[in-house]
């Protein structure tokens, strides 16, 4: 953090924006091999930032082509569900009786967050981290900060919505791009859209620990038959309206290992998309997303690509998930409240979010 006063702030920021990219041990596997869990050599299969030379290697679920990928987009599409001008999607499903219900989950009162703490080290993952700045006028009495942030990564838990992805130049409910973004921000489908916030169930899918795997592979798929068997080894069902937070492990594998590569990385198959949508879930979050690198040219983000374009399902990205894994291990329940909101920023593309699970 760095101490200026309010006279000097726009020049302080100005040489934030132009300083040049500083270079760290942990952006190198091989300078630090503690950073790098799959224990690569020179000639080993790739693991770093570039997709383009990512092992494309999968195991556990059959690829799917695109032609199969182009029909469950069309399969799981809402586009018109809730009207021309939903700018909301799946959080539709989050009714006025869901969230009566979801209040009554609270029995206990305590209270978890699953917030990321935000840092301004940079790393093999995040290359712009935040930057905080504590300002002080002078003599006075009082500090305040300035912080530039850039929420979408793999860095900051943040909330993306639904102009975040597109598809053939069309955002969710078919608008298309041209006429929704320019430098300004998107004037539909914004992040502003979400301001009411979540207020729903959320289900923990401990899908490592049902595998009884302390994490996935690099080169696994998560499958719908994980997460069907984390519903029956945790004895609870995924309803219409909740929101669900998925557990591979990395957290763990990250304590152990250090930070994991961009790419390879396991990660959601398509078949759960679908699975999202006839279950009819407002929120996904967990510690992965889709498979890194997916294996398809037209949908390399899968999960980004079926989830917000075509059911417009916001995607909760990089919750915190140790801590409420432990509670929920410890009370012996994997569904709580989950309450969060975005930010008020009109035309943007994500926030950043630090949600709460109540018990």
């Amino acid at each position: 953090m760095t101490r200026l006063t309010r006279r000097h702030l726009i020049g302080a920021a100005g040489l934030l924006a132009a300083a040049p990219t500083l270079a760290v041990a942990q952006s190198n596997p091989q300078s630090n091999p503690q950073s790098n869990p799959q224990g690569n050599t020179p000639g080993s299969p790739y693991s770093g930032p570039d997709r383009s030379r990512a092992p494309r290697t999968t195991s556990r679920a059959r690829d799917l082509t695109d032609a199969e990928l182009e029909s469950m987009f069309n399969r799981c599409s809402n586009a018109g569900r809730w009207g021309p001008d939903d700018e909301l999607g799946t959080l539709n499903h989050i009714t006025p009786q869901k969230r009566i219900a979801a209040a009554k989950l609270v029995k206990s009162g305590q209270v978890i967050s699953a917030g990321r703490d935000l840092s301004t080290l940079q790393s093999k993952i995040d290359s712009r981290p935040m930057q905080h700045m504590i300002m002080h006028d002078g003599n006075g009495v009082s500090l305040s900060d300035f912080i530039t942030l850039a929420p979408h990564g793999m860095s900051v838990t943040h909330l993306d919505a639904l102009c975040h992805f597109s598809l053939d130049e069309r955002f969710y409910n078919n608008r298309k791009r041209t006429d929704t973004v320019n430098a300004s921000g998107a004037k539909w489908g914004s992040i502003q859209a979400m301001r009411q916030g979540i207020f729903t169930r959320c289900v923990l899918l401990d899908v490592a620990a049902a595998r009884e795997m302390p994490w996935y592979k690099s080169d696994e798929y998560v499958t719908v038959a994980d997460f069907e068997a984390a519903e029956k080894k945790q004895d609870v069902r995924v309803e219409s309206g909740d929101a669900i937070f998925v557990r591979t492990g990395m957290e763990r594998m990250e304590r152990e290992h250090g930070l994991q590569d961009v790419y390879p990385r396991a990660g959601l198959h398509a078949e759960c998309v679908e699975w999202m949508h006839k279950r009819q879930v407002s929120v996904y979050g967990g510690d992965c997303i889709e498979k890194l690198p997916y294996p398809s040219e037209r949908f390399t983000s899968a999960l980004h690509i079926i989830a917000l374009v075509a059911m417009g399902l916001p995607i909760l990205d990089w919750p915190a998930l140790t801590e409420l894994t432990q509670t929920c291990n410890q009370l012996q329940r994997w569904d709580f409240l989950l309450t969060t909101a975005p930010l008020r920023l009109p035309g943007g593309t994500s926030s950043p979010l630090n949600p709460l699970c109540a018990f």
